[in-house]
């Protein structure tokens, strides 16, 4: 079994889970979200307590299970406290505006970018100096988090010589240095 797997999901007083049908829905103050149980796994609920175990001895059936079990705690985390990710804007002229679960991004090129996440996303733009612009996408469901920070930063990667471009704000960019001619 997998080592992840063997320990339980504590539920939250203010979070409601429940299983049925191969169907787990965990519903929070922060909002609800739902997912299918892979049929090599078993969720069972006893107090404020899920438990994860492989129905098999198979390598894929442990596999999931204790992937089944961090997808669960990422579902109880986000109903309860939600997630985030940061991103900052580096580059002269480049600004975000958001506006609820739009952005509008100014990345150097000859028109604006609008970028349109889900209902459950929303977008905060928290400092705006004159060289970098900090950006927090925010939302319930953890992977769709990481995937609109992902989306945004493939629009304008930074760029190894002067740094410019979307980064995560705790991403590390190797600087080249010029060559000299001559």
């Amino acid at each position: 079994m997998s080592r992840i797997a063997k320990e339980p999901v504590k539920i939250p007083d203010k979070v409601r889970a429940s299983v049925e049908n191969g169907i787990i829905s965990v519903i929070g103050p922060k909002g609800a979200l739902e997912m299918s149980v892979h049929p090599a796994v078993k969720v069972l609920m006893k107090d404020q307590l899920v438990t994860v175990a492989a129905r098999h001895s198979t390598v894929k059936s442990r596999a999931m299970s204790g992937t089944t079990r961090s997808l669960i705690n990422n579902m109880v985390i986000g109903v309860s406290e939600g997630f985030e990710k940061r991103l900052t804007l580096i580059g002269t002229g480049y600004r975000a505006k958001a506006d609820g679960s739009t952005v509008n991004l100014s990345l150097g090129f000859s028109h604006p970018i609008v970028y349109q996440a889900s209902k459950e996303i929303t977008f905060h733009v928290e400092s705006e100096s004159s060289a970098q612009v900090k950006l927090v996408v925010r939302g319930i469901d953890k992977q769709e988090v990481g995937q609109v920070a992902a989306d945004l930063r493939r629009m304008r990667p930074p760029e190894p010589y002067k740094g410019k471009g979307v980064r995560y704000s705790d991403e590390r960019v190797r600087r080249k240095t010029i060559k000299s001619v001559g």
